[in-house]
């Protein structure tokens, strides 16, 4: 049973950091595309950062580039999404995703990804 775990929100100040961490069990992790998606209240999941081993892809949206960076340990089976310079309108449920599948192109989909964790709350405020 693959089970994804994250780890890492919490309350923040506008500019302060943040690190996530999402650890992965239960599914041969270098074989997986993983993802960081976001949900604010009243709004749809959001695509954050993806890092695929098997694409090479690895990039962040628009909207947090220059700010947000995704990497992956292999050896740790953990995906990790650091987070600077932090503003109010990233305060969000962060969550982790697992596609065995996805092509490039839909990579930004929540739809694509089969393997969900619970989600870690970030809030940014003064």
């Amino acid at each position: 049973q693959a089970r994804l775990a994250e780890s890492g929100g919490g309350l923040v100040r506008p500019g302060e950091s943040l690190t996530l961490s999402c650890a992965a069990s239960g599914l041969p992790f270098t074989r997986y595309t993983m993802a960081w998606f976001r949900q604010a209240p009243g709004k749809e999941r959001e695509f954050v950062g993806v890092t695929s081993q098997r694409t090479g892809s690895n990039f962040v949206a628009d909207s947090v580039k220059g700010r947000f960076t995704i990497s992956r340990d292999n050896g740790k089976n953990t995906v990790i999404l650091r987070m600077n310079n932090l503003k109010p309108e990233d305060t969000a449920v962060y969550h982790c995703a697992a596609s065995s599948g996805v092509i490039v192109s839909q990579m930004r989909s929540h739809t694509a990804y089969n393997y969900w964790g619970q989600g870690t709350q970030v809030t940014v405020s003064s």
